[in-house]
């Protein structure tokens, strides 16, 4: 009996890796230290602000795209991040707008990556060859994400 190529993608270890991606973040995330040196985020607002940090000077309606977002949540995320002090919008050509990371965000971020660090540490240890080329693997596999309309498959 000829199998289903829905089940078959769905035990794939491509569908494996992107289950836990999600989960891995997700166990992250909730590991991450709250209080005063961190500024929370939403997660549209992290999602906004990583495509910010990636793409420094990015137009809104290019966030959007990037982080395959509705342009109105997208505005919204940039008001409130504005008033949270996290980014910038700064003239453009003609009429448009570039949004940049404030040294507010740059310090959030650095506190995080050094809290993350340290979780991960923890559970991990030493063995930075292997994080290292987890870390390119996702690095691609982000850049492609965020570059082409989300569609590996040919590549």
């Amino acid at each position: 009996m000829p199998r289903d190529p829905d089940h078959a993608a769905a035990e794939s270890p491509l569908a494996e890796l992107a289950d836990l991606i999600l989960n891995v973040g997700r166990l992250v995330r909730a590991r991450t230290p709250e209080g005063s040196e961190v500024v929370p985020l939403t997660e549209t607002e992290r999602q906004v602000m990583r495509i910010v940090d990636l793409y420094p000077g990015t137009a809104p309606s290019e966030i959007a795209r990037r982080a395959r977002l509705q342009r109105t949540n997208v505005s919204t995320a940039l008001r409130t991040l504005e008033s949270k002090g996290m980014v910038a919008r700064v003239p453009s050509t003609g009429r448009g707008v570039a949004v940049r990371a404030t040294e507010l965000a740059a310090a959030n971020l650095r506190g995080l990556r050094s809290a993350w660090a340290r979780e991960l540490t923890d559970v991990l240890g030493d063995d930075l060859d292997t994080v290292r080329q987890c870390t390119e693997l996702l690095q691609r596999l982000e850049q492609r994400l965020t570059t082409d309309d989300g569609h590996l498959a040919g590549r």
